[in-house]
């Protein structure tokens, strides 16, 4: 409420104002006399109170020349024919003349008597206070920023144009109420708090950051405001000011470019974490991973069944047959019962959008979902109730394509995200969605000729079945590599030979892939028939070693062991192989101690050989060196890791196989892992072998 002044305060308060204008104040009656004379005016043309009251104004201000002048425009006043403006020449008590702008009008008191006031200052401080005034109105009015006055109550009581437009209110609905009547839809408790203490300790707050909705155009603005208390030259406390900025386009701009760079960091970000492996299953739930929750609350990747290894159908034919591989939320929700189960086949119907978008290759927007909406997005009446109750409010499905191939769909939905998918949200997604397209491509495509390398090599093994050669028990096991980026040529055989003999190898092509497969294939058929032909195992490896240089490029390890059943002799040799470990009931497993000769393909060195005598219930362990080789372990630990293994009663040969596999298997394996091993059986007509035979070149590891 306004506070009504007494006639003493208002005297106060008109005089202060003339203090601050330096005007004087002087009022005529209807006689032309003066009835009242401020301080001003003494101070201005000399004269006191006492000398100026009663006198006839014109004769008092003005020399007779111009007496007749000022008494027709004193007339013209007071008969209301408008108001009076301009300079006058007034005459000082003491005899010089000053050069003064006049204003003049006419007052009607209580009584009816009719007076004239005379505004009166130096020409230039008058100009000087009209054109501030001037100034200060164009200011008011004209400013691009926000302007008002409070009182103390905190009530409107001044509102210029531009705050109108600031609040979208005019300003004749401001005056007289507060901040929260006026913008009840923003949170302006806070605000009031702050604007009271500026009027309680005078000090004011600056640039103070205001964010908020605005219904007048359904748009978040943001404002800078700051607060100050006004005062008169008593000091007294008049209200308080304030002045608004519109920083919306400067605020909107730098959310988007700090959404630019959250955007950027997240396709930096999915460069590193999606396509770590060459795994399918894994890449696709990196791509989940990677969009929630800074795209999506919600994500699913969905393959097109017919690009994936072992595929029967081909994309076009019928239905799109998709495979769920990955779906990732931000927080437990029922939607993710909703999806499709993880690597089932399902049917795509065209009217769902994720078939739309890998059918189409194009993505596929849905900003607000409807009811309609949710029966083209889920599968099933009864998965779009659940993605109803679950809140999902906006979609967006963008194909996965690589090399010009759509491999599938990433699916998007938002529910906690109070923001809908846009463009740029379509832009961002298909970014990530093309990055991780490649890493998919690059996956399946290894799986495939992973899927090509396997079956060659194993087409090229020997049988599961395990041969069952004389006088020998044989179990063994292929293991390919875990964690390579493809197959090795690892590769082993049980080669029957007259006599009853029987040769042991082992192998390993260096590199992998089809061509260390492919070339696997061809040393392991050429053992086989030089075999036959010239079983010594120092021969056998000069010969392999020859092919090996004949298909240029290839370099190989190799162990060969000729067992012959009739005295329990084994000749062996060995090109650059591990040596095979022998364990024999009763004593301590141990390798057995080889001179191995060069890798096959290196050429013109010989290959030591090596006699064992073999007892019934030994085992000869062979391998390669995927068993043994780790990148964090000594092989000297992983083989008495072997040894300790084989130690013990003896076990059935399949499953001292699982044994030394599961125990020595690691998730990192970077190699194959062939494994044979032969246990000697007693002969039916005696027990050769049960004692070492001594001759040159021979030994019994025993």
């Amino acid at each position: 409420m306004a506070q009504r002044l007494g006639p003493a305060d208002a005297a106060l308060a008109a005089g202060g104002l003339l203090d601050v204008l330096g005007v004087a104040a002087v009022v005529v009656d209807e006689r032309g006399l003066i009835s009242l004379w401020s301080p001003q005016a003494e101070a201005l043309f000399g004269y006191t109170c006492e000398e100026a009251l009663g006198r006839v104004a014109a004769d008092l201000l003005v020399g007779a020349e111009r007496r007749q002048a000022v008494l027709e425009a004193f007339e013209r006043v007071m008969a209301g024919e408008g108001t009076w403006a301009g300079a006058f020449p007034v005459r000082h008590k003491d005899g010089h003349t000053l050069l003064v702008e006049m204003r003049n009008m006419r007052l009607q008191a209580a009584s009816g008597t009719w007076y004239a006031l005379g505004i009166l200052s130096e020409r230039e401080t008058l100009q000087r206070i009209e054109r501030a005034l001037a100034l200060s109105a164009r200011l008011v009015d004209q400013a691009p920023i926000g302007l008002a006055v409070l009182d103390e109550d905190l009530r409107f009581v001044l509102v210029n144009p531009a705050l109108e437009r600031i609040n979208g209110i005019p300003a004749a609905e401001h005056l007289g109420r507060t901040p929260h009547e006026v913008v009840p839809h923003l949170d302006v408790a806070a605000i009031e708090d702050r604007m009271r203490r500026v009027l309680a300790t005078g000090r004011p707050v600056l640039e103070e950051s205001t964010v908020g909705h605005m219904p007048h155009d359904g748009r978040d603005h943001a404002w800078t405001s700051s607060f100050y208390r006004l005062e008169d030259q008593a000091h007294r406390v008049m209200g308080l000011a304030i002045t608004v900025i519109d920083v919306t386009e400067p605020y909107e701009q730098s959310l988007a470019a700090a959404r630019a760079r959250r955007r950027l960091s997240l396709i930096a970000d999915a460069s590193i974490r999606v396509g770590t492996t060459l795994d399918l299953p894994t890449t696709a739930r990196e791509l989940a991973e990677v969009t929630v929750p800074e795209v999506a609350d919600i994500a699913a990747v969905d393959l097109l069944d017919a690009v994936l290894p072992g595929a029967t159908g081909r994309a076009g034919d019928g239905p799109a047959r998709f495979r769920a591989m990955a779906i990732k939320a931000a927080y437990p929700t029922a939607a993710t019962d909703a999806a499709d189960p993880i690597g089932e086949v399902t049917r795509y119907h065209r009217r769902r959008l994720v078939t739309r978008a890998a059918v189409d290759g194009r993505p596929v927007l849905v900003q607000h979902v409807t009811e309609a909406d949710l029966s083209r997005i889920a599968r099933d009446d009864d998965a779009a109730g659940v993605l109803a109750e679950a809140g999902v409010h906006s979609y967006l499905a963008v194909p996965l394509i690589a090399r010009g191939q759509v491999l599938g769909a990433l699916d998007l939905k938002r529910t906690r995200n109070p923001a809908p998918f846009d463009q740029d949200d379509v832009l961002l997604a298909t970014e990530l969605a093309a990055r991780a397209a490649v890493a998919i491509d690059n996956a399946r495509w290894y799986q495939h000729q992973r899927g090509a390398t396997l079956a060659l090599q194993r087409h090229l093994l020997p049988p599961r079945h395990a041969p069952r050669p004389p006088g020998l028990a044989i179990a063994y096991r292929y293991q390919p590599a875990v964690a390579s980026d493809e197959t090795g040529g690892d590769w082993f055989d049980v080669i029957p030979l007259q006599g009853g003999r029987t040769a042991l190898v082992v192998g390993d092509v260096m590199g992998s892939g089809i061509t260390a497969a492919a070339t696997m294939g061809q040393l392991r058929t050429t053992t086989r028939a030089l075999a036959r032909l010239s079983p010594e195992p120092a021969e056998l490896l000069t010969h392999l070693d020859a092919t090996a240089q004949d298909l240029g490029d290839t370099m190989a390890t190799c162990l060969i062991a000729l067992y012959d059943p009739a005295g329990g002799h084994c000749r062996l040799a060995s090109a650059g192989h591990p040596p095979p470990v022998l364990a024999r009931p009763g004593h301590a497993a141990h390798p057995v101690r080889l001179d191995p000769g060069p890798p096959l393909g290196v050429g013109g060195l010989p290959f030591p050989v090596r006699d064992l005598t073999l007892r019934p219930g030994d085992d000869l362990v062979l391998y390669t060196d995927g068993l043994i080789e780790v990148r964090d372990q000594d092989i000297d630990r992983r083989l008495q890791t072997l040894t300790d293994l084989l130690a013990g009663p003896r076990r059935p040969l399949e499953d001292t196989c699982d044994l030394i596999l599961t125990a020595m298997h690691r998730p990192d394996t970077q190699d194959d892992v062939a494994l044979l091993i032969a246990r000697v059986l007693p002969s039916p007509g005696g027990r050769p072998g049960d004692r070492p035979v001594d001759q040159p070149g021979s030994g019994d590891d025993s």
